[in-house]
């Protein structure tokens, strides 16, 4: 390797350091002073441990519990990735074709709202009557919480084109499909995935509130046993778990978010940036 070239990696080295602790720093360094803010503020006030336990407990739990909430996070994510495809596989299709008919959308868009109305804690006991006790009710559970966004979202973004520019696909002798294709699809995928990351992290909470009623295992059901016996630390560890799970879920859409769309302006600024 050349001087050159040993100087560019360096140099590429550091910028890379440099975007990493400007994107990443921050918010590292806010967390460590939360912790360290609840830390002493539950010492110096001597705060029973079963109401707030501190973080330094919090982290022996996940050590030392790390096997139970291991063996809990597969259900979970089965139930949360199973609903997030459910929304997708169904509200991506429903959106479109409320925009492509008017009675669809005045048949279609009351009982979708009156659907978010209703609390799924109350429903989630129908489901575990209908479909046992299995991972089905946590599934449709989570769909039904985060089917709406997407939807939303989508049916946002198939209209927001212009319509000079359906004009001028029709014009130059687009059918409906390549039209939809070519210019619909695209214009509304920023919108679309903007409805993705939204659902993603709602089928975290329909997941966990599924699991709340008739589970035998997963996350939500480790939280309702941790609470009846008190142990506010392992509450405290799941939810964390819970917390880093749906992070992780959120940055998986962010990048395939980047890999289909890298020519919209919001990428192209996020670039920038950082």
């Amino acid at each position: 390797m050349t001087v050159a070239e040993r100087e560019h990696a360096v140099g590429g080295g550091r910028a890379w350091f440099r975007n990493t602790l400007d994107r990443y720093g921050t918010p590292l360094a806010i967390a460590v002073t939360l912790f360290a803010v609840w830390e002493l503020g539950v010492r110096l006030g001597n705060v029973p441990a079963y109401l707030l336990p501190p973080p330094t407990a919090v982290f022996k739990s996940l050590v030392h519990d790390w096997k139970v909430i291991y063996l809990n996070i597969t259900p979970t994510l089965i139930a949360i990735v199973g609903g997030f495809a459910l929304s997708v596989v169904i509200g991506i299709p429903l959106a479109t074709f409320i925009v492509f008919s008017r009675f669809a959308e005045r048949i279609l868009y009351p009982p979708m709202i009156a659907s978010q109305a209703i609390p799924k804690i109350a429903i989630a006991p129908l489901f575990v009557v209908w479909m046992g006790f299995g991972v089905m009710p946590k599934i449709w559970i989570a769909f039904l919480i985060a089917f709406f966004p997407v939807v939303i979202d989508t049916v946002i973004g198939l209209r927001s084109v212009q319509p000079e520019m359906l004009q001028l696909g029709r014009s130059m002798g687009g059918g409906t499909l390549r039209v939809f294709l070519k210019l619909r699809l695209p214009n509304a995928l920023p919108n679309i995935f903007g409805g993705l990351k939204v659902a993603i992290t709602l089928a975290v909470v329909g997941a966990i509130t599924g699991e709340f009623v008739g589970s035998q295992s997963g996350l939500g059901y480790l939280l309702t046993s941790a609470s009846g016996q008190m142990d506010t630390a392992l509450v405290f560890a799941v939810l964390l778990t819970i917390s880093i799970i749906a992070m992780v879920l959120f940055m998986i859409i962010e990048t395939v978010e980047k890999l289909v769309i890298p020519w919209h302006s919001s990428m192209r600024s996020r670039n920038v940036g950082h």
